[in-house]
């Protein structure tokens, strides 16, 4: 099979993971004369990361082979799917050659389950390697980790890739027994655990060399510590291929968060799969639920929810307003706030006030009471903030939380005439 139909079946394969932003890496670049690539500069793509960079991603799996019959996923050993293995050489040449012509930027690279976990790793992991060692590629790489693959391996990927994930896949272990017979949620857990202790192992040797460096007659250059997946892991989570809600999905994530330090949990809508198994859901997951998570998952690492707040209406989510305009809907006694005496994890819970906005009405109210045209100054976030605060000159009415609280008339075609 020629390359560029390789790429077109692997590549389409590879769209169903959503775990590949890659802010958080190192900054490196290849000025110096040596290598090739950087993870600074902005591509030609129209995809931006958390941090503002524009970055774009080779996004391919080694191969859509795979000895696991998970059901939910398009490439599971019983699909009848077209199926194709990239060489290690064809993947390297691909990055590079698609760097040279300014199309990417790094690489995203997992793929199915030959022969066994290890087998595969090793693959994964030697186009890494030759992409760094003998290639000096100094782009971004992104290694999906192997379920169940040795430690040994796991700690050699950490060396040449920027962030590493292994993909949770389903809210419960029970739904993943049932649904991926071959995945154990605690083998995919302790696995996540080995890298998040090897993480905290790279961050104290990298503390402990700069502190080295900075002792009265250090020598200039002291020796780097070992690298290992500068940007961290993340994970997936697959919404609405079992019966899970989104209270139980939060639950999962804000555990993850704090047990295994992820930089990301992603979410993914269940979307069904041609000759799909009885047991899936016959119909697509709502985008919108999918929106919401990613909503609540903001509020919970920047705003501090907590998991089992954030969820209002029976264990999901609402689709009608976003979680944190349904949170205080649903705790009228908690508003209106004087902005003038609120704290500010009572300001962040307002619908309307990001971060940004909070940090600079407290910044003004150090020096005066503040007005409603303060909260107006903000944009217009800050006029959907007005009903749930009250300022010297401004005082909210009742029925404007009942305004917020009626359902939106739905949309009308505008007409021309």
């Amino acid at each position: 099979m020629e390359v560029q139909s390789k790429l077109a079946i692997l590549a389409d394969a590879a769209k169903y993971d959503a775990s590949c932003a890659s802010s958080g890496g190192d900054r490196r670049d290849s000025r110096d004369g040596r290598g090739i690539g950087s993870t600074t500069g902005s591509g030609i793509c129209h995809a931006y990361a958390p941090d503002g960079r524009c970055i774009s991603l080779l996004k391919v799996l080694l191969t859509n082979w795979c000895v696991y019959d998970c059901l939910y996923c398009i490439n599971r050993k019983s699909s009848d799917v077209r199926r194709a293995r990239f060489s290690i050489d064809e993947v390297v040449q691909l990055t590079l050659s698609f760097y040279r012509r300014n199309v990417i930027e790094g690489l995203f690279l997992s793929s199915g389950i030959i022969r066994n976990p290890d087998y595969t790793m090793e693959q994964v992991i030697e186009v890494a390697r030759r992409l760094r060692e003998e290639e000096h590629f100094k782009g971004y790489i992104h290694l999906k980790t192997i379920p169940d693959a040795s430690p040994e391996l796991v700690e050699r990927a950490g060396r040449y890739a920027d962030r590493l994930s292994i993909n949770v896949e389903l809210p419960s272990a029970s739904s993943l027994k049932a649904l991926a017979p071959e995945k154990d949620a605690g083998g995919i857990e302790r696995t996540m655990s080995r890298i998040h202790l090897r993480l905290q192992a790279a961050r104290e040797a990298r503390r402990e060399a700069a502190a080295l460096r900075s002792l009265p007659g250090a020598a200039p250059a002291a020796a780097a510590a070992p690298r290992f997946a500068p940007a961290g892991q993340s994970t997936q989570l697959i919404v609405g291929a079992d019966a899970s809600d989104d209270r139980a999905v939060l639950q999962l994530s804000h555990r993850l968060y704090r047990g295994q330090g992820l930089r990301r949990v992603y979410y993914s809508a269940y979307s069904p799969i041609p000759h799909a198994s009885r047991a899936l859901p016959p119909q697509a997951a709502p985008l919108m639920r999918e929106h919401r998570l990613y909503q609540a998952d903001w509020l919970m690492r920047f705003y501090g929810f907590g998991a089992e707040e954030i969820v209002t209406e029976g264990g999901f989510l609402s689709l009608r307003h976003d979680p944190k305009l349904a949170w205080a809907l649903a705790h009228p006694e908690a508003f209106p706030l004087d902005l003038d005496r609120a704290p500010r994890e009572s300001l962040l819970r307002v619908p309307g006030l990001g971060v940004g906005s909070v940090d600079k009405l407290l910044a003004a109210r150090t020096h005066r009471r503040l007005r409603r045209a303060d909260v107006l100054a903000l944009g217009p976030s800050g006029k959907k903030a007005l009903p749930f605060v009250w300022a010297v000159d401004h005082r909210p009415r009742p029925t404007d939380l009942q305004a917020l609280a009626r359902p939106a008339p739905p949309p009308q075609q505008a007409t021309l005439f």
